[in-house]
């Protein structure tokens, strides 16, 4: 087909794009607190919801997914298995209760600083990429093991959080396989950018 074709529906997808990305900032300045309520329910359907109602999570997962993808192989396989993986882990430190500061703060940051390495197109060693990904998959793990309730099953609880990150992380991932046409380039740097704003919103709603 001829580019010009092409041109104009990535166009049109640059502007869905835009409006999802404005709808995730707007949600964040909507929402009266973060996700982390401390009312959370318990089991799968608990842990599966935790993610998904919180802003901040979803800013920082979807930037995951978005920046793998930016990246390419092996980085768009690797980034999104690090993630839940390590996140895993901090959800046990914190259902177990271990001291770890600056969680709010450590979360917010991610959606900074992950929407940034998108929206500037960064392409670190992988290692580093791998490394920076699974330091905020504690706090954004930790986060959810502190909010399961008293006498829920942790096992399923934690099962829940995994999986909506997954999902969470697979649509970073097929918005950002638009990265492949320069049009969709610039999409995707935008939405990255639109995360980093997020993330300071979030970040000044802390210091309020």
């Amino acid at each position: 087909m001829p580019w010009h074709f092409w041109t104009v529906i990535l166009t049109d997808m640059d502007r869905h794009a835009i409006r999802i990305f404005a709808a995730l900032i707007c949600l964040g300045l909507a929402s009266p607190a973060l996700a982390h309520s401390g009312d959370a329910m318990g089991g799968f359907l608990g842990g599966l919801a935790h993610p998904v109602l919180g802003p901040d999570h979803i800013a920082a997962m979807v930037a995951v997914g978005l920046w793998g993808a930016f990246l390419g192989a092996p980085a768009i396989y690797l980034l999104p298995v690090v993630f839940p993986l390590v996140m895993a882990a901090g959800g046990v430190l914190g259902i177990l209760g271990v001291p770890l500061p600056g969680i709010e703060i450590g979360i917010a940051s991610s959606a900074v600083i992950l929407g940034l390495m998108v929206a500037l197109a960064l392409r670190p060693a992988l290692w580093i990429a791998a490394v920076l990904v699974g330091l905020f998959a504690v706090f954004h793990g930790y986060a959810h093991g502190t909010e399961l309730p008293a006498g829920a099953d942790a096992l399923a609880y934690s099962a829940g959080f995994v999986i909506a990150t997954g999902m969470l992380h697979l649509c970073g991932i097929a918005f950002g396989l638009l990265a492949r046409w320069p049009q969709g380039r610039l999409a995707v740097r935008a939405a990255g950018g639109a995360i980093a704003i997020a993330g300071l919103l979030f970040l000044g709603r802390l210091a309020v």
